[in-house]
């Protein structure tokens, strides 16, 4: 009980550190072409987000991918932004603490590869060859 005297949650960075390493172990396949996505952790999604998603709670949106997936890009399209994958650090603690029986780790790993999906256009069976919490 005395382990947790003095900790506080973990921040920004902790989380970042744990979607990067995440990232890391992707099937090599994959690993390169993730890492050049953007990432960005926040505490909560901005408001003009949850507003343009119709969300009122913004502890609802724990993650969010912000591009155009790989398998509707042309190589005539013109970005007018990096792809993104926003992690929200308070929805994903938050959700970690009502589950109860799964690591943070595991946690953000799971969010950060069904934002990675979106990027990629993967089907559930591919999310499931990687994450297999999804299954």
């Amino acid at each position: 009980m005395n382990d947790w005297l003095g900790r506080a949650a973990p921040d920004l960075e902790t989380i970042e550190r744990m979607a990067r390493a995440t990232i890391e172990d992707l099937p090599p396949q994959f690993a390169a072409a993730a890492r050049a996505v953007l990432l960005r952790i926040e505490d909560f999604a901005p408001e003009e987000v949850l507003d343009d998603m119709n969300i009122e709670n913004a502890f609802e949106l724990t993650g969010l991918y912000d591009g155009i997936p790989l398998t509707e890009k042309s190589v005539m399209d013109v970005a007018d932004r990096p792809d993104t994958i926003w992690l929200f650090r308070r929805p994903i603690l938050d959700e970690w603490a009502e589950r109860g029986e799964v690591t943070l780790g595991q946690l953000v790993a799971h969010v950060t590869i069904h934002e990675l999906a979106h990027h990629f256009g993967w089907t559930d069976e591919q999310i499931a060859e990687i994450d297999r919490w999804w299954e």
